[in-house]
């Protein structure tokens, strides 16, 4: 049966099928609208249409499909910015869009990336004409690579990550994979893991310069809505567990309960990992006799609840700055991957996790063992730990500043990845008669 799939000509039928997935691409987009996971009013932009005009000079392209992806460009975008280049970021998500545009330097563009059809990316390119692209994480889509490929226009993945669960089933078409990546010309890795898994891929040139979601600044926060929600808290004990997901609330609130026998003034305050489960959320914590808030809706400066279900997006930065204490979700109840745990630590808190974190394993192990970090299996252990670190305050800072210590030390890569692509500016600068960055 392998021998059988390796043999088949993998390339030729996927390109076949994408482009003639053109005409039913337009009632995909329909109900990608109606579940809200498309911008009406920028849909041409999925068909290869761009809203914008290409502005003169060099441009660099980027690429982040989600909001963690685009999120962890942005100092790259900042560097290639203060060189002379326009940039160009282009997402899948419409999330990513909402979270990234307000961050972006001044002068930088965002557009959707289309589907993976070969004459709607054509379009795309052609209009855009991408001096460099650089794609994020583990974002490999055919259609795309070759089209760059087509064009001679040098692709460089950047952060990037082959997880061994990702990887195992890119050998059953190896053909195929090496077709994709062979227009790679370069790829910078997060892990001698992840290199290891791109050379046996078939890229040419890899090389590890670490993980760029160090580098990210972490998120702002409204000054007005910190004072308020801060006047609102004053002397309450808060917790916050960010990021979750079904069934995990059910833990957390568990959690409060268990907490508020000693603690009963205490404010839960969760963030669901999707704004939109704010009304469900709210049921919950009611249906199991507590009061609750979502911010969505809230009366101006309404009392604050036991359970504040911070069901908005975009205000992460705020609630890391609120509490001392944050438990971050998508890691109790498997298969979870984890959340980045970088934005909490950077804004000094002490990181509370479940133990299925795959997507940031190496992370979390060195947060843990800096002891910045701890991870949790149950309920009983998650109360345990809040209500330890809520009673003694000097224990509290100690784990916050070894996580913010940690984060810190293992920056960098940025930098790193600046000065692997430098012979590509240069290079581009020469051919270019005139460019001066």
């Amino acid at each position: 049966m392998a021998s059988f799939v390796k043999a088949l000509p993998i390339l030729p039928i996927y390109q076949a099928l994408s482009a003639s997935f053109a005409p039913l691409s337009r009632i995909v987009f329909y109900f990608r609208r109606k579940w809200r996971r498309e911008q009406f009013d920028r849909g041409g932009e999925r068909f290869g249409r761009p809203s914008l005009e290409r502005p003169e000079g060099p441009l660099a392209w980027l690429h982040g499909a989600g909001v963690g992806e685009s999120l962890v460009l942005l100092p790259l975008i900042e560097k290639l910015a203060a060189r002379g280049f326009n940039v160009l970021l282009s997402t899948g998500a419409t999330s990513a869009a909402g979270a990234i545009s307000p961050r972006l330097p001044a002068g930088s563009l965002h557009q959707y990336l289309p589907f993976d059809v070969p004459q709607f990316l054509a379009r795309f390119i052609d209009h855009w004409r991408p001096d460099l692209a650089l794609v994020a994480e583990s974002e490999i889509w055919p259609n795309l690579f070759l089209e760059i490929k087509r064009r001679k226009i040098p692709l460089i993945l950047v952060n990037a990550r082959a997880s061994q669960r990702a990887f195992r089933p890119w050998g059953w078409i190896p053909y195929f994979v090496e077709s994709v990546l062979e227009g790679v010309d370069l790829c910078l890795a997060q892990s001698e893991a992840d290199a290891e898994r791109f050379s046996k891929l078939g890229v040419r040139h890899v090389k590890v310069v670490g993980n760029l979601k160090f580098d990210v600044m972490a998120p702002s926060a409204d000054r007005n809505a910190f004072a308020s929600l801060t006047a609102r808290i004053g002397s309450r004990p808060v917790w916050l567990a960010a990021a979750t997901q079904p069934d995990e609330e059910e833990i957390v609130v568990a959690v409060h309960r268990l907490l508020a026998q000693h603690y009963p003034e205490l404010l839960t305050i969760i963030v669901p990992r999707r704004a939109r489960r704010g009304d469900e959320i709210t049921a919950l914590v009611r249906a199991r006799g507590l009061t609750a808030l979502q911010r969505s809706r809230e009366p101006q400066d309404a009392p604050l609840p036991a359970v504040y279900i911070a069901d908005t997006a975009g205000e992460i930065g705020l609630f890391y700055r609120l509490a001392g204490v944050v438990f971050l979700g998508k890691s109790l109840i498997p298969p979870g991957g984890g959340q980045n745990p970088i934005e909490a630590a950077k804004l000094g808190a002490a990181v509370l996790h479940g133990p299925y974190v795959g997507n940031f394993a190496e992370i979390y192990r060195a947060l843990d063992e800096a002891r910045g970090a701890a991870t949790i299996a149950d309920a009983d252990t998650l109360a345990r730990v809040v209500a330890l670190l809520l009673k003694d305050p000097d224990k509290l800072r100690r784990m916050a500043r070894a996580a913010a210590e940690t984060v810190n030390r293992l920056g960098g890569a940025s930098a790193a990845i600046m000065a692997a692509i430098e012979p590509h500016i240069a290079q581009l600068m020469v051919e270019t008669p005139g460019w001066e960055i």
